[in-house]
């Protein structure tokens, strides 16, 4: 799978730009603002019909214009498609695959197998819970739709229980056959959630693993641990048990959507004990074992965006996941990064050749 070409128009900061790739490593040079992770940030919204860094479609318009377009040639398993995304202000946003418009944008998800490593993924360390279960459930949901479906439909019930409980509270009353309706959906719909998760971390984890210990050298240990309420029982005893509690609080508060995963190296939580070059590379061989998962399930290697990687990696780390790249066979990659030389410096052992696109030079002919 790879990407043939790109057109942009008035995509953020970007009013027009036509571009053609190489199937192997492409470069995106230039100084912070220029443009470089817009341009990677508009071949994921062509995979994923949105934006990773701001999902509001309307602030993703350039300034001073109504609309934008991203276009993109793609060869997917022998085959050519044309993937086009269109959205003016006010309207509903447009996704074409081969000229033909989406019925249901979702029908797209899955068709582009991609990754994307960004200093913008540190959220998942820093943030709270939420994040993560989003990180997990995109992985899964990117290869299961009937996965996806079942995360939205739980959500739903989640939101009416919720509602119910402090409707409950708000009117002193209370009915235990409404509340056990929610809970059978709950129980239905959450514990194949609950078993998915589940079986992809288990898997997921040990790949974790030994990328991050080939990027460090060895040199450290890491794990991740999925938390869950159903770790320690069944979904039907963990609501029943929370009941009274949920009442007094008037939300749930045991079940999937509580989830969460604990990141540590060495035994000691990375967000507090992990430098920024640590926390770079857990999170670098994160992503790195999402690939070997989709290229696992897809049968053929995803796209890799590589977003500011280098800045905050000393010189052996920066080599030591150039080499696996090249070990592991991976797709087209794209680059982005300020200095030239840090990034022919990365790649001066690649078997295979780079093309650089100048930003500077190429937004001067805009």
């Amino acid at each position: 799978m790879f990407l043939h070409s790109l057109k942009i128009d008035n995509y953020k900061n970007l009013e027009k730009f036509k571009l053609s790739f190489t199937k192997k490593i492409n470069c995106f040079i230039g100084k912070n603002g220029i443009g470089k992770t817009n341009i990677v940030d508009s071949i994921y919204h062509l995979a994923f019909t949105k934006s990773y860094f701001n999902p509001s479609t309307s602030q993703n318009v350039k300034t001073g214009s109504d609309f934008f377009s991203i276009s993109g040639d793609f060869n997917i398993d022998e085959r050519n498609e044309n993937i086009h995304c269109y959205y003016k202000i006010g309207e509903k946003k447009v996704i074409k695959r081969n000229g033909k418009v989406y019925k249901r944008i979702s029908d797209h998800i899955g068709l582009i197998n991609l990754i994307i490593i960004s200093p913008h993924d540190r959220n998942l360390i820093i943030e709270g819970s939420e994040m993560r279960r989003k990180f997990i459930d995109s992985v899964i949901g990117q290869v299961d739709k009937v996965y996806l479906q079942r995360v939205i439909d739980y959500n739903k019930v989640i939101t009416q229980r919720n509602s119910l409980l402090k409707y409950f509270f708000i009117n002193r009353k209370f009915d235990k056959d409404t509340i056990e309706s929610y809970d059978q959906q709950l129980i239905s719909i959450g514990t194949p959630i609950y078993k998915e998760r589940f079986k992809f971390m288990t898997a997921f984890i040990p790949i974790f693993k030994k990328y991050y210990s080939d990027i460090s050298s060895g040199n450290e240990s890491v794990d991740i641990n999925y938390k869950s309420d159903l770790n320690s029982g069944s979904f039907s005893e963990i609501l029943s048990e929370s009941l009274s509690k949920d009442r007094f609080i008037q939300y749930t508060s045991k079940g999937v959507h509580r989830d969460d995963l604990n990141f540590t190296i060495d035994n000691n939580k990375i967000k507090n004990f992990g430098s920024q070059g640590q926390q770079k590379s857990f999170l670098i061989a994160l992503k790195l074992a999402q690939f070997d998962y989709y290229k696992t399930k897809f049968g053929n290697s995803p796209i890799v965006l590589l977003d500011d990687i280098f800045d905050k990696l000393d010189q052996e780390r920066v080599r030591q996941i150039v080499q696996i790249l090249e070990k592991r066979d991976f797709g087209q990659i794209f680059i982005t990064d300020t200095h030239i030389d840090r990034v022919k410096d990365a790649l001066s052992e690649s078997k295979n050749k780079e093309e650089i696109f100048d930003l500077e030079k190429l937004k001067n002919n805009e």
